[in-house]
Order: C-alpha cells, then structure tokens, then sequence
C-alpha cells in the first residue's frame, strides 16, 4: 500500500508540471466531440434505450407513477447527462492508454528514472487488443449488475468498474516500453492486490466533478509511477540475487 500511496502523490506532483496540459486536455476534447455527435444524431434512440433498461430495474415503473411530467423528464435528462458523462470518460481511458500513454511514460521514464533500460514487452496491437478487452467487460460488468440497482447495491458497482477499467486498462501499458513479457507478468502477478487498490483509488476521482476531468491522464500518471518503480525494484532483485548465485 505504501507504494500504492506514493505513485499517487506522484501522479498529483506531475499533473501541476504545464509540459502535460495539452496531453489532458485533447482526450478529453475529442471523447466530448465523438459522443456530443453521436448523441445528436442517434437521440431518438438513445433515450427509447435508456426507458428500456430503467423499466428492466423498476425505475421506469417508479417514474410513471410520479404525475408531473417535468419530474419525468428532469430524472431522464440527469441519467442522460451522467451516462453521457460516463462514456465521455470511458473513451478519454481508452483514447489515454493506445495515444498518450507513451509522452507520459517518456515523461516520467526522463525525469524520475532515466537508467531504466527499455525493453518494449507490449506492442500498439496488444495496447489496442487489450483496451477493447476492458471495455467490453466493463460494459457486461454493468449490464449484468442492472438488477443490483433495484434493491440498492448497484451503488457499489461504478466504484468496483471503475477498479476494473483502470488496472486493466494500465497495468500493462505503463510498462510496455520498458519491461519484457516476463517482467511485466511478474509485477502483474505480485501486485493484484496493489492494482486494484490503485485502481479503485484513482477511480474514485471519476466521479468527482471537474476533477474527473483530470482522471484519465492521473490514472496513467499513477499506474506509470507503480509500474516502473517496481521494475525497478526487480530489476535490482534479480541482479542481487545473480550475483549471490
């Protein structure tokens, strides 16, 4: 955990350094752009989408009961608007790991660990393969939860999703440049606990307003940070141990 805490701290240090404004800022333009277009051309849709799956959870059913239609619209237009937000940030996640992920890593990699040697375990094909992956559990993770919402506990569900999203999304492309395929299998494979925390960590800023629109690039900020502290760190292991050998 305390590594967990000090890629954070990092990742918050980095975020104030003017170098990465543009790189926070043009993911999230082109997800608002891409969802503002479909939105307005598949409006109609949209919203005979979304009654549908609020009838699935009884909400629906509890908005038909309420008589003033202004009240009706208003709960439909805000579960628009935070759906609408959530794809905004899903797709900033997304566009963050494939594009921007290797400035940051370049970034952090000069500034903070410039003797890391760079071995390049993770190709563009596999960040692009592995995003798509995330995504789609992430998505199946919500619609099988739907039920959960009607007897409360689907609260819990963004926050475990989110968790998901992001360690499945980072773990591996923030050590693509610099580690091989077994390095980054085995800080994967002695870190679950650590990623997840991470992850459940820097979702919840996701769902802080205005700081959600820092999220994407924090996230790849801390995931960066952890991974290539604990390459490091085995790295100098496995030289300790060769020499004693």
């Amino acid at each position: 955990m305390p590594q967990v805490l000090k890629a954070i701290m990092n990742a918050l240090r980095d975020l104030l350094r003017f170098r990465i404004a543009w790189i926070i800022i043009w993911p999230i333009l082109a997800a608002t752009i891409f969802w503002f277009i479909v939105g307005y051309v598949f409006w109609d849709s949209f919203s005979e989408m979304l009654y549908r799956v609020l009838g699935e959870i009884d909400v629906g059913e509890w908005l038909r009961n309420f008589q003033s239609d202004w009240i009706v619209a208003g709960v439909k237009g805000l579960l628009q608007v935070i759906l609408f937000v959530l794809l905004v940030i899903i797709t900033t996640l997304v566009i963050t790991t494939i594009f921007v992920m290797p400035a940051l890593i370049k970034l952090v990699a000069d500034r903070y660990y410039p003797d890391l040697k760079r071995e390049s375990g993770v190709n563009i094909t596999g960040s692009i393969v592995n995003a798509i992956l995330a995504t789609a559990i992430f998505i199946l993770v919500w619609v099988v939860t739907l039920p959960l919402w009607a007897i409360g506990i689907g609260i819990i569900v963004p926050f475990i999703a989110a968790a998901f999203m992001n360690q499945q999304l980072f773990r591996y492309d923030a050590l693509s440049e610099h580690a091989n395929k077994q390095e980054i299998q085995a800080i994967c494979d002695t870190n679950r606990f650590s990623l997840w925390s991470l992850g459940l960590l820097t979702g919840f800023v996701q769902f802080i307003p205005i700081l959600n629109l820092f999220a994407p690039t924090f996230t790849a900020l801390a995931f960066i940070h952890f991974g290539l502290a604990h390459l490091k760190l085995l790295r100098m292991e496995n030289r300790v141990e060769s020499h004693t050998s």
